[in-house]
């Protein structure tokens, strides 16, 4: 399948094949530990995406040699921390990972290794997660001295509150297997079906009507902060307007007919 040339946006990489789906691959060796040029790196990879109208759909993965899918935060821009220069370090950081998750294309975690820390918030900002069955889990900020920040995030996407409360409290780590039952993931599967799978999942997303699929993603991130019925009535407000546009009425048809649809992303 043919794809654009690799773009990098520091220490990401960033390929379009022709269905729209952007593989978004994360290198920064040896463990992909996030430090603060990272998270400047993931805000401009968001105004990437957000400003391409060839992107349907985003898979964000690690090499395949990597040692880490993401390992947490970098623990050099800790040396010399003081409360000023943590603060200043928070506020960045709270620039930017909401707008990863307001991202207005579905993002999909092919998580083939570890995810630490800040990695399995990253995981937990994504759309949907399919990871490898040995990939390990973990929240180890308490054997630092420090305090997990995604308890409330991992509770927001439905975690077990009393198994997000162990991970904090112990540091213990845990793989994919052992915490499929709390639901943190679509899929969990050998680590050689973990892009073969995400990709299957990219690729029915991207024959969607891209205007459907943004409005979508637009609603689902509105009810982080809002009652499911007010998210309700924006993603009926929502469809009103796309009903407006000629993908709409292409899906209807196309289904009556019993073809695959053909849109025009109007």
């Amino acid at each position: 399948m043919e794809a654009t040339p690799r773009e990098t946006i520091g220490a990401f990489s960033v390929t379009v094949d022709a269905q729209g789906v952007a593989l978004v691959v994360f290198s920064r060796p040896p463990v992909n530990a996030i430090s603060l040029d990272v998270y400047a790196d993931i805000g401009r990879l968001v105004d990437h995406v957000e400003a391409s109208t060839d992107i349907r759909v985003v898979i964000l993965s690690a090499p395949e040699d990597s040692r880490a899918w993401c390992g947490g935060a970098d623990l050099h821009d800790f040396t010399g921390m003081n409360p000023e220069r943590r603060k200043e370090r928070y506020a960045f950081i709270n620039a930017t990972l909401p707008r990863f998750y307001q991202l207005d294309r579905p993002v999909i975690a092919a998580i083939t290794g570890p995810a630490i820390g800040v990695g399995m918030i990253l995981a937990a900002l994504c759309d949907m997660r399919i990871a490898a069955e040995d990939a390990r889990f973990a929240c180890p900020e308490i054997d630092y001295g420090l305090v997990a920040g995604g308890g409330g995030l991992f509770v927001h996407v439905n975690m077990p509150v009393a198994k997000v409360r162990e991970m904090a409290f112990t540091g213990q780590a845990f793989t994919a297997r052992d915490l499929e039952p709390t639901g943190f993931f679509n899929y969990v599967v050998p680590r050689a079906e973990v892009l073969p799978r995400a990709l299957a999942m990219a690729r029915t997303i991207a024959t969607k009507s891209l205007p459907a699929i943004r409005a979508r993603k637009r609603a689902g991130a509105s009810l982080e902060t809002r009652s499911w019925m007010d998210v309700y009535l924006d993603a009926q407000a929502l469809s009103g307007r796309l009903v407006a546009g000629e993908d709409a009425g292409e899906g209807v048809r196309a289904f009556l007919d019993g073809r695959p649809a053909e849109y025009r992303d109007g």
